[in-house]
């Protein structure tokens, strides 16, 4: 491999507009198997191995997460008189970009959060004193958070281009949200 990730042709960004594709995103086997892709195209054969899940059941994910736009075969091989497909995803970073009239409707799945996902996957690394994070609190106003929000977007970009290298996976999760409720000093008068 030249060090390009992943080894195929894919867009930089692709927005989920749809509430099925935000629930195909929502599944941890589907997140899972789209952070392989990152790196490589694959086979149902190598992700099923990847994942130690049987073939059947990957296969019925991969082909969830082609019916939604985020996966595709990239190339094929023949083996045995059979073509076997390699799959690829189509964008290198997705973000959820419902509009108003679809957010409100009860279709978006509740329990879509990155954060629990990253919380579930640290456990093992704070019991093992391996996990490294931050948490700050500060009063921002709309324009301030969009555009941090814009420098964190580059930072995961940047993480998810990264060489492939190493024995071991790490995760990298970063967010910002509002708490109507955090406690505030009273704007100085001053």
């Amino acid at each position: 491999m030249d060090g390009k990730t992943p080894d195929y042709e894919l867009e930089d960004q692709l927005a989920l507009s749809t509430p099925a594709q935000v629930r195909a995103l929502g599944n941890p086997l589907r997140t899972t198997i789209l952070g392989l892709l990152h790196e490589r195209a694959a086979s149902v054969t190598e992700i099923s191995t990847a994942v130690g899940r049987p073939k059947s059941t990957v296969a019925h994910h991969v082909k969830v997460l082609t019916e939604a736009g985020m996966a595709r075969v990239v190339r094929t091989r023949r083996v045995r008189a059979i073509d076997e497909a390699f799959y690829g995803r189509t964008a290198k970073m997705f973000y959820v970009s419902l509009d108003s009239s679809e957010a409100g409707n009860g279709e978006t799945p509740t329990d879509f959060n990155d954060f629990e996902v990253a919380a579930r996957e640290s456990r093992p690394a704070y019991s093992e004193g391996q996990l490294w994070g931050f948490i700050r609190h500060a009063r921002i106003d709309e324009r301030q958070k969009k555009e941090f929000w814009r420098r964190m977007k580059a930072l995961v970009e940047e993480f998810d281009t990264l060489p492939r290298r190493g024995d071991v996976v790490h995760g990298f999760a970063v967010g910002v949200y509002p708490i109507p409720d955090y406690p505030q000093l009273p704007r100085d008068t001053e």
